[in-house]
């Protein structure tokens, strides 16, 4: 028997999940299938963390208590603490409390739609000052939602289960967030196609790495009359620029790539292309026509 894949397509956190898993060998096939069906259960209890939607889940219930301490899961406080690191390194551009403006706004989930919208509640403080971390508690100030860099977080865990198994060659992609381990069955690197390239089959070729997709194109609609998207400046949220039309972050860890992704597209064209070639960011720029930008092309 020659090289042939497994693959399983799910739902969950309202995104497309595609995971495929390379084999080699036949008698591979049923423990292929039984490692995917666990990827799906490494999803199904992130859901129950992280998801905004579900009133059940953990982060629900502590946005619900503000203002208090509260015990929170292992998941919940590395992700708490990893907001703050990406809140300090983009001086405030991440922020997981941009939520109230989305809801403000008319943000919409395709499963639940909108999720009770109320305006925004007065100017947002430095973010140390709403979410805070100590040992297995956290204190939240203001509602928070992680799905920036939850996503790339749990494909990182995927990830590791799968090597953990043994799987050298695997492709995990939720929605342009990707962790691509070896090579395809054809033994070449794999695909992903660059979100709004104006050239259909571009795509970005990729290894051993993760990969984050930020854009405008997906989540976008009209709020009284306005263009809006569902990418908010917290240190302007009236004010949304359609100049990029998507970021793509490569980086070992797909959660790196997460926390830095939607903050390049926060800072425009010109400020994003010049933060990427200073820090030396493996990324690709898309701008409003389509045009593919490679800021560190020469490296």
């Amino acid at each position: 028997m020659g090289t042939s894949v497994e693959k399983l397509n799910f739902k969950a956190l309202g995104a497309d999940i595609h995971v495929e898993i390379v084999i080699e060998d036949k008698k591979a096939r049923e423990k292929a299938r039984k490692d995917l069906k666990e990827v799906k259960e490494v999803y199904s209890a992130k859901q129950k963390i992280f998801c905004r939607f579900n009133p059940k889940s953990e982060l629900s219930k502590l946005n619900r208590n503000l203002g208090v301490w509260q015990k929170a899961s292992p998941d919940m406080i590395y992700l708490a603490k990893r907001a703050l690191f990406y809140n300090r390194e983009s001086e405030g551009l991440y922020d997981p409390r941009v939520i109230e403006v989305l809801e403000s706004i008319g943000y919409k989930s395709k499963d639940t739609g909108n999720m009770n919208p109320k305006p925004m509640s007065g100017k947002l403080k430095d973010l140390p000052f709403d979410l805070k971390v100590k040992k297995n508690e956290i204190f939240l100030g203001r509602r928070i939602d992680f799905s920036g860099i939850a996503k790339g977080y749990i494909i990182d865990r995927a990830a590791e289960f799968l090597k953990k198994r043994g799987w050298n060659n695997f492709f995990i992609n939720v929605n342009g967030d990707a962790y691509a381990a070896g090579r395809d069955a054809k033994r070449e690197k794999w695909r992903l196609p660059i979100e709004g390239a104006r050239n259909k089959n571009a795509a970005v070729c990729i290894s051993d790495h993760g990969i984050a997709t930020s854009g405008v194109i997906k989540r976008r609609w009209k709020h009284k009359g306005k263009n809006v998207h569902h990418l908010v400046n917290p240190q302007n949220p009236g004010k949304f620029s359609f100049e990029i039309q998507s970021v793509l972050v490569l980086h070992k860890k797909a959660e790196w790539a997460d926390g830095r992704a939607k903050v390049l597209v926060l800072m425009g064209l010109k400020k994003g292309l010049e933060h990427a070639r200073k820090e030396k960011l493996k990324v690709i720029f898309v701008d409003k026509k389509g045009k593919i930008i490679f800021p560190n092309q020469r490296d």
